[in-house]
């Protein structure tokens, strides 16, 4: 393993040449003035989702049950 290589790419066994290579594809698809929006809307869901990871509360969807309003039954009139 190269020690300029991150540990992430070195174990997909992805090497300098195909990471450049896939960045270079990337460009190609989105295009320059693209990849930022891209990099950003990326960066707000990771934020997103290790959020919600966290803030995992198993109670809540039990109190939103609680606050529905009660629908009559099929014999109230």
């Amino acid at each position: 393993m190269s020690p300029h290589i991150p540990a992430l790419f070195a174990a997909f066994g992805v090497g300098g040449t195909e990471l450049l290579i896939i960045l270079a594809i990337v460009l190609l698809l989105f295009g320059g003035a693209k990849l930022p929006q891209l990099a950003k809307g990326l960066g707000q869901s990771m934020k997103e989702f290790k959020k919600a990871a966290k803030d995992d509360d198993p109670v809540a969807p039990a109190k939103e049950e609680l606050k529905k309003p009660d629908s009559p039954g099929p014999g109230a009139n």
